[in-house]
């Protein structure tokens, strides 16, 4: 994502725009050829910061649409996409309009063949600059919140395809994240689990996935979420193209296997179209004999097989940026 840059208040970007004129001083043949040449210069610059700065904020900031995918819903849920993108709108607006109201002004200025009327056209254009950008003061406010919370999301690749583990916690999530990434996986940031998600990567020769584990999301029952919780789980669901769904048989996770396998059909229930791979781990401390693919993250039993697997049903994903 390009820099966003600092987003100031009304007041700020007023200081910022008349502080700059203030300075400006023309030498001219007489006094009303002073006093033309100084307004002119005053209402150009003063104006030029204003309409640079909000254009800025209209190039810089993402562009976003609802389209079913991982980081607009994020952004919808975190930021809201429809005030975001009004937000926006709001800056092109005034933007339109001081250059507008600055033309006008220019206008005036250099038909004007009165001292007093020329200092009357520059307050008037000062005093409509400052209405105009109060008129949006509430907009570069939320903008300015907009960057921080931008700041805060999770660098997430949406473009790649993507396994998401899911289980109870200390089932072993993490460490399989761990073994299977070809790198140390980092922690990011996410907005809605206080200890972050575990991006790892796969590499499968000149293929490149993500492996993730979310603590906090995919750990309890689906129904036992709150709106907001739920909201962050249908955006994961856009990023998900294979779920692995870990148990753990010999219950040192602290949840029973009946409770393990209630959230189990949870997941299922709330992932229908999404391939997945139900695993037990720990099988180094024991085995369940159900059946059930079982591997161990510490001793490496059947990781290969798991890795294998997991590779298969990712490499029917197919990305035009898959080799990034």
């Amino acid at each position: 994502m390009a820099s966003i840059p600092t987003v100031l208040t009304a007041d700020e970007l007023l200081d910022k725009a008349f502080s700059r004129a203030a300075k400006i001083d023309k030498e001219g043949a007489s006094t009303l050829d002073h006093k033309k040449k100084t307004a002119l210069a005053k209402v150009t610059a003063s104006g030029d910061i204003v309409i640079s700065t909000l254009n800025e904020y209209v190039n810089r900031f993402p562009r976003i649409e609802k389209d079913n995918d991982f980081f607009p819903e994020l952004v919808d849920l975190t930021i809201g996409i429809d005030q975001y993108k009004q937000s926006l709108g709001a800056m092109n607006w005034g933007s339109k309009r001081v250059e507008k109201l600055k033309n006008e002004s220019l206008r005036n200025l250099r038909r004007s063949k009165d001292v007093a009327y020329i200092e009357s056209i520059r307050g008037s254009f000062y005093g409509r600059l400052s209405s105009i950008l109060k008129q949006i003061s509430k907009d570069l406010l939320f903008l300015q919140d907009a960057k921080n919370k931008f700041r805060k999301l999770p660098s997430i690749k949406s473009n790649i395809a993507t396994v998401v583990i899911a289980g109870f916690p200390n089932v072993g999530k993490s460490k399989l994240v761990s073994v299977l990434s070809t790198a140390a996986p980092e922690i990011a940031p996410y907005p809605f689990t206080t200890k972050g998600i575990i991006i790892g990567h796969i590499q499968d020769g000149w293929r490149k996935y993500q492996v993730i584990d979310t603590p906090g999301l995919l750990d309890r029952d689906l129904d036992e979420r709150n709106d907001i919780e739920k909201q962050a789980i249908l955006a994961l669901k856009y990023l998900t193209h294979v779920l692995v769904f870990i148990l753990d048989p010999s219950e040192q996770c602290g949840y029973a296997t009946d409770k393990q396998l209630s959230l189990l059909h949870s997941v299922q229930d709330g992932f229908p179209n999404v391939p997945m791979i139900v695993a037990e781990s720990k099988s180094d401390i024991h085995k369940s004999g159900s059946g059930r693919f079982c591997f161990s993250a510490e001793t490496g039993e059947n990781l290969d097989v798991l890795r294998t697997e997991i590779i298969e049903k990712l490499r029917t994903i197919r990305f035009t940026e898959e080799a990034e």
